[in-house]
């Protein structure tokens, strides 16, 4: 049985793409963010470079744990895991 990971995104990016939480297989960040991106195209420029890392701007937790692998998404997922996106936020 393919794992299945809880993926959240803040109010902010959903005020500007459809993007609700939603349960998605995939045993690594990459492989969870691919089944998400099927439901939602344009979500994948918004997270994610033309060379497949995650945006500058981007933040993504998985349980509490800001992700260890930017560039290749290789963060493993188990059953019922919790990815939080984000955008990173700064001002002055």
């Amino acid at each position: 049985m393919r794992a299945m990971a809880r993926v959240e995104f803040t109010t902010n990016l959903r005020r500007h793409l459809d993007c609700p939480v939603r349960d998605a297989p995939g045993d690594t960040l990459r492989a969870v963010l691919e089944n998400v991106f099927t439901g939602q195209p344009r979500l994948r420029s918004y997270l994610l470079d033309d060379q497949g890392r995650l945006r500058r701007h981007v933040a993504i937790y998985i349980n509490g744990t800001r992700v260890s692998d930017r560039i290749g998404l290789t963060d493993k997922l188990e059953d019922e895991d919790e990815v939080y996106v984000f955008q990173a936020l700064s001002g002055g």
